[in-house]
């Protein structure tokens, strides 16, 4: 059992962060396998991720269970809010980067490779227009922002509405608002992901736009495909706090896994925004 040292509560060794971070690794490791044509990669995916889920529900249960025997207080409460805005932080940073190379790739990238002397390049006719299948790609059809990314918009923003009427419902001790809320958003958040999976087959399979169609298919699979695994995370974690919601485990004072939870919803649907409109509209 842990300890309470100085006021402070510390937790007993745990083999979790060494499992998380090696099922983060196979997933890694699978996905480029999987990416470059071998079969074992989807292996390595389905072991990453089924370590994944063993870690999730194992690390959850037990911070879950040492709140629940009162083993946190005010320094502790300070320290999970600090982790959550770290963590946001460091998110921040990841598509901040991703969104750097876009913007390199459209403005400064292409229109480089444009503007070489003819006499010195081997593609002659190669323009700067965007989205561009390269200089030597296959053509490809360029995803629209009308469809399923305007619907996936209205999705996202939805949940955004839900998930802050559930923590209304919280503070003013109106349960049912929390569970009414709380199960819109898990809802709405799944809905999107299955209309993304339904956007990335037609990609494949009818407008000829793949991971390989050039910059722009990189870039296009690589934002939006993070920002999906980014909303599974936080279905799963908006599906915890539900479950936690359902058995009484918060107060109007004392929430603060659903306010982590929605901080990081908010932040998936401002990155979709973003998406929306550097991806998908410009």
């Amino acid at each position: 059992m842990g300890d309470v040292q100085r006021g402070y509560y510390t937790p007993d060794q745990s083999p979790y962060p060494i499992i998380l971070a090696a099922s983060l690794f196979l997933m890694a490791l699978g996905a480029v396998l999987e990416v470059n044509g071998h079969d074992v990669g989807s292996w390595f995916l389905l072991a990453g991720g089924a370590s994944l889920i063993f870690v999730l529900f194992g690390w959850f249960g037990k911070v879950i269970g040492e709140s629940r025997r009162g083993l946190y207080f005010a320094k502790e409460d300070r320290s999970f809010r600090m982790g959550m805005a770290w963590l946001i932080a460091s998110e921040v940073v990841f598509f901040a980067s991703l969104f750097g190379v876009l913007f390199y790739e459209r403005n400064i990238a292409v229109p480089w490779l444009a503007s070489l002397d003819p006499n010195y390049t081997p593609w002659l006719h190669f323009t700067s227009a965007w989205p561009t299948f390269g200089p030597a790609g296959k053509p490809f059809v360029a995803m629209k922002p009308w469809g399923i990314p305007a619907l996936n918009t209205a999705i996202l923003l939805s949940s955004g509405a839900t998930v802050t009427w559930a923590h209304w419902g919280l503070r003013k001790n109106k349960p049912l608002w929390t569970k009414v809320g709380l199960f819109l958003t898990v809802a709405l958040g799944i809905i999107f992901l299955f209309m993304q999976v339904h956007e990335f087959h037609d990609a494949y399979t009818h407008l000829g736009l793949t991971l390989k169609s050039g910059v722009y298919g990189a870039t296009f699979f690589i934002l939006t495909g993070f920002h999906g695994l980014h909303v599974t995370f936080g279905v799963i974690m908006l599906t915890v706090v539900f479950s936690r919601a359902l058995k009484g485990h918060f107060t109007a004072d004392n929430h603060f896994a659903f306010e982590a939870v929605s901080w990081y919803w908010h932040f998936v649907d401002i990155v979709w925004l973003l998406l929306f409109v550097f991806v998908y509209w410009l």
